[in-house]
């Protein structure tokens, strides 16, 4: 039987800088989100992820995103260069100039660890390194129909362990199927859960503030996910449990909206830390 995911376990993933570290040894996180249309996904991934401990965002997304991203977060670097791992998608979707793709399959061709999220879902076959896929139900649905496997949604929402094992299997990669529980596979199947901290998570932008994280978790284990592919899971997983409790935190049990969930994840996670040496 599959545990569920445990805050020791996610204790673990956090990198803790040393007095020699710095900004690149730290992590660098790349990001192409966001969109003229939702641009607002950009600035919540880059806030989640400066916020979860790496030393750099690069920002590459459109220019009305950028602005946003910059507005918010001035220390983010909006020019190219060397990045640890990517978050791509959050707030675009599938129909993309072949300019555009041609950019995101040379990124993805550095074999660098990589969170497909939302439009960038349908980039699965050209993924080279450690890639973890972050679909909704819905969204299982298309990347399922592209190696051959017919479902519907209301399908995946009923039996959401069998779709994402499923899915796992049959593209090669880690899945992390968002829910009230979200599941983790990989090629060995079922690897753990995790449960939503809130129900009051279920908000716009939720999704991509958890890419956020996911993505500056793997910026900070480049050499480690290079050395063992297999981990991407462990870090997707603490991934889900860092955005669940910051969910929990940030809500008190009232509402919230998704910039309150990246807001909080410093708190949980120096709680995190506290708990752990103790």
């Amino acid at each position: 039987m599959t545990s569920e995911w445990t805050a020791a376990e996610a204790a673990r993933a956090i990198a803790v800088p040393s007095a020699d570290s710095d900004k690149y040894s730290r992590g660098v996180l790349g990001v192409v989100t966001g969109s003229e249309q939702y641009p607002g996904a950009a600035v919540l991934g880059v806030e989640a992820a400066s916020r979860t401990g790496v030393g750099m965002v690069r920002y590459l997304g459109p220019d009305r995103p950028a602005s946003m991203v910059l507005a918010r977060r001035p220390e983010v670097v909006t020019a190219d260069g060397r990045v640890q791992a990517w978050l791509f998608g959050s707030g675009t979707t599938p129909d993309r100039d072949p300019e555009e793709r041609r950019r995101l399959v040379e990124r993805l061709d550095q074999r660098l660890p990589t969170v497909l999220d939302a439009g960038a879902l349908d980039l699965v076959p050209e993924a080279k390194g450690p890639v973890v896929l972050t679909p909704h139900f819905g969204e299982l649905v298309p990347v399922l129909a592209a190696v051959g496997v017919d479902v519907a949604k209301e399908d995946v929402a009923a039996e959401p362990e069998r779709w994402a094992v499923r899915a796992a299997a049959e593209t090669g990669v880690t899945v992390l199927l968002k829910g009230a529980t979200t599941m983790i596979a990989d090629a060995s199947g079922l690897r753990t859960t995790v449960r939503a901290g809130q129900p009051w998570l279920a908000t716009a932008g939720s999704g991509d503030v958890l890419g956020g994280i996911l993505g500056a978790l793997l910026a900070t284990h480049e050499a480690e996910l290079a050395a063992d592919p297999s981990r991407l899971a462990d870090l997707a997983a603490s991934a889900a449990w860092l955005h669940g409790e910051a969910g929990r935190v940030a809500s008190g049990g009232g509402p919230i909206q998704a910039l309150d969930i990246a807001e909080a994840v410093p708190r949980v996670i120096r709680e995190l830390l506290g708990a752990a040496q103790r």
